[in-house]
């Protein structure tokens, strides 16, 4: 099993696309990903802080509107709050436009693809109206500086965004003896410790009680956030004395260092590098990922959390090189590598209508089952290929590939020249003699997008 430029587009990258070349090889991909971020630079997302509108405004003009409720401002506060409604759907259609955009003008996609696997990993739920535009702005700013860095570094971006404390409701935990706990009666919330052990960290099956939850809450407590603070620890609100996780003892000082310290060490713990080498080999190889394939992946991951080096021991090792594709593509990624082997561009994309975009993505992605930035909770999507290959979502995929790319691209590919646009040397001779029998360009395309090989990665 050796390197494979057509299969390192497709089980690595966003798809093929006739505008770029493939890899030559394992390094040279490396190369490109440990260099800058230049798609970042080109297609623009804005960071939770510079987010227009916004989280203050939106919030503040719901409270609003609440307030008028019944009175003689009513009307002109509803209305004022359906402006700012407007904005917030207007930048969440841009935020999932330009992130389509990136995919589609990176060369590879690897980059892309490293953010949106740890955009799920450390998923967060919008909430309508108030964060609806924001979880984009949360991968922008807690996420992707940091998919080929240091684990610690982006544990320590993730447990502090406003986003997380916002979503897990940490902004409502309180140490029970602490001044705060004391005076009104308040305790701890266990949602963010709870999703950081068994979800972020050392997974499911981790070693870790539900007493190290509680002592990972009492520890977290102080982390907070409000719209005219920003992000904030309050002593006040942390439990006084030390805790103990995983056997770990930690500082009994009420302070952000502590916390923080405490994540740089959970962070590279044995079990943590175990989880998080198994997840990703499961989300990019196979859900059966090879023993040795994960070993080697830990062992690249380190004594340091070293992301990059995580990677580079995946694409390194010959199990990743296997020729059967158990993957299959979620409705997002089938989505961006149709538009890809259909040589769309961002730019071409970013234009599009909020109509265009509504029959393009919003109503597709439903169908499929994954609305856009909407998972049912803090685990994010599935990883099974059963989970997508169910009778809805292959009616919405073939919909999707015989009625979209008419729309989108004014003049369709030749089928048959389509067939290698898409696929490669992963077509099979089927797919090739269906689409080359095709009636017209349309229904040509539609056959290779629609084909099984297609779907998988």
């Amino acid at each position: 099993m050796t390197f494979d430029p057509t299969l390192a587009a497709v089980r690595f990258g966003t798809g093929l696309s006739p505008r770029f070349t493939r890899p030559v090889g394992v390094e040279s991909i490396l190369t490109d990903l440990s260099g800058p971020d230049e798609i970042r630079e080109a297609i623009a997302i804005a960071g939770f802080n510079d987010a227009k509108p916004s989280h203050a405004t939106v919030t503040w003009m719901d409270r609003a509107a609440k307030a008028a409720l019944e009175t003689p401002d009513e009307a002109q506060a509803m209305q004022a709050r359906e402006v700012v409604r407007d904005q917030v759907r207007v930048v969440r259609r841009q935020h999932h436009l330009a992130t389509i955009g990136r995919a589609l003008d990176a060369p590879l996609g690897l980059r892309e693809r490293l953010v949106a696997f740890w955009a799920d990993h450390f998923t967060v739920v919008r909430r309508p109206f108030q964060t609806a535009h924001l979880v984009t702005s949360f991968v922008e700013d807690a996420i992707r500086p940091h998919v080929t860095g240091s684990f610690a570094a982006m544990l320590r971006g993730v447990v502090t965004h406003p986003m997380m404390l916002i979503y897990l409701q940490q902004t409502r935990s309180t140490g029970p003896d602490s001044p705060v706990g004391q005076q009104r009666n308040l305790g701890l919330n266990e949602n963010l410790a709870r999703e950081l052990l068994e979800l972020h960290l050392l997974g499911v099956d981790g070693q870790y009680s539900q007493a190290d939850v509680r002592e990972l809450a009492e520890l977290l407590t102080g982390l907070s956030y409000t719209d005219r603070r920003g992000f904030f620890y309050d002593p006040n609100r942390a439990e006084p004395g030390g805790e103990t996780v995983v056997g770990l003892p930690f500082g009994a000082d009420a302070t952000l260092d502590n916390v923080l310290e405490a994540m740089d060490i959970l962070a590279i713990l044995p079990g943590t590098a175990e989880h998080l080498a198994w997840k990703m080999a499961v989300h990019f190889v196979s859900d059966d990922p090879d023993d040795d394939l994960v070993a080697a992946m830990a062992e690249g991951f380190g004594a340091d959390g070293d992301l990059m080096g995580m990677t580079a021991a995946m694409l390194r090792h010959p199990a990743a090189w296997t020729p059967q594709r158990d993957k299959v593509r979620t409705p997002q990624q089938f989505i961006t590598a149709g538009l890809r082997a259909l040589g769309v561009t961002g730019n071409a994309v970013m234009a599009i209508d909020q109509k265009l975009y509504q029959q393009m993505l919003t109503r597709p992605l439903s169908l499929m089952g994954q609305p856009w930035e909407t998972p049912i909770g803090p685990d994010g999507w599935p990883e099974d290929a059963e989970s997508w290959i169910i009778p809805q979502g292959m009616a919405g995929r073939i919909s999707w590939a015989m009625q979209l790319p008419r729309r989108i691209v004014t003049d369709l590919p030749d089928p048959r020249e389509f067939v290698d646009h898409a696929l490669g040397s992963l077509a099979g001779e089927d797919v090739r003699f269906a689409a080359a029998a095709a009636e017209n360009r349309a229904e040509g395309v539609g056959v290779v997008l629609a084909s099984a090989a297609f779907q998988r990665r």
